[in-house]
């Protein structure tokens, strides 16, 4: 049992997600950095899709009453035990009576805390994803609270390794300057030829109010082409008959205020998107913080999979780094 002595601001329960449920209009949720979650379940020598703890922009402190191994990924923060500092990236191992500490990010917003065997709580719909606006997963469908007592799964894949650590070189570094890249539609009709170039030439500031839900921009207002309201729309120049949103639409209500939509948002709506950041991409976003700035790039669709196919091999590179440095 892991005790929750002190949440931190928003700490969740996150697995991989929830897909398959997008025309029933709920989304997969899941950890919004999918490399830094699977990462931290390798060190430990979990499954990948075991559970961890999801924090914004600090920590938890959590006291343990059993032996475990922990690994802490993403976001540079500092992590202690008992008060002694310990490695991000890498295995520890931690002592019944002992307590560990996740402090303030210096750079990126969200760090994942994996325990060996993976946190265990009720699965809903085959995940264990926290979905606060539904109320679901987790332990209770919202973030940790004090005093709140978690449970250690048995999802392991590996053998218990203390001290492995994964190659600097295939750390995530994080800066206050993040460009991803952007595949154009599934409305990008609806903007001026105008807009759409100042958009992927503009940069854009995040605001404190980007959240699990959607990075919203600040930044230059776009421009929709002129039209008849169509039947079924609303009167908004942003508005559309509703359509599907892919994890990562951008959408422009109003032509204000730009919204990536990540794993919490809304499956469909009513507004034009102008474009949809590419999957390889959206682990930048998550952990892009207020006022990083942002930057757009167009890339086709045979761009978005060569970049996918590249990081999915430098998750295999992650996969055997880490098995290989078990050896010695």
């Amino acid at each position: 049992m892991i005790l929750v002595v002190a949440p931190g601001p928003h700490t969740t329960i996150q697995d991989l997600g929830r897909p398959g449920y997008y025309a029933m209009g709920l989304p997969p949720s899941g950890a919004l950095d999918q490399y830094s979650h699977r990462c931290a379940n390798l060190l430990v020598g979990n499954a990948e899709s075991a559970a961890t703890l999801e924090s914004t922009m600090a920590g938890p402190t959590l006291g343990f009453e059993q032996d475990a191994l922990v690994a802490v990924t993403g976001a540079d923060v500092d992590v202690t035990i008992d008060g002694r500092q310990v490695a991000t990236w890498a295995a520890h191992t931690v002592r019944a009576g002992q307590q560990v500490a996740i402090g303030l990010a210096r750079a990126g917003a969200r760090s994942y805390l994996a325990v060996r065997g993976g946190i265990d709580s009720p699965p809903f719909l085959g995940s264990r994803s926290t979905y606060t606006a539904a109320g679901i997963g987790g332990l209770s469908g919202g973030p940790l609270v004090a005093g709140e007592t978690l449970r250690v799964g048995s999802e392991t894949a590996a053998p218990e390794r203390p001290g492995a650590h994964l190659d600097p070189r295939l750390h995530s570094r994080f800066g206050d300057q993040v460009t991803v890249r952007v595949v154009p539609g599934l409305c990008g009709y609806r903007f001026t030829a105008e807009s759409l170039e100042q958009f992927f030439t503009s940069t854009y500031t995040l605001t404190t109010r980007s959240d699990r839900i959607g990075c919203r921009l600040d930044g230059p207002s776009l421009a929709f082409v002129e039209r008849e309201q169509p039947f079924g729309a609303g009167d908004n120049p942003s508005n559309v008959v509703d359509l599907g949103y892919p994890v990562g639409s951008i959408q422009v209500p109003s032509g204000v205020e730009p919204i990536c939509l990540l794993r919490d948002a809304v499956t469909g709506g009513g507004y034009a998107t102008l474009g949809t950041v590419i999957s390889a991409d959206l682990d930048l976003l998550a952990q892009a913080r207020a006022p990083d700035t942002v930057r757009f790039e167009p890339v086709s669709v045979d761009g978005a999979l060569a970049a996918r196919a590249e990081l999915r091999a430098r998750l295999r590179d992650a996969r055997i780094n880490i098995n290989l440095l078990s050896l010695f």
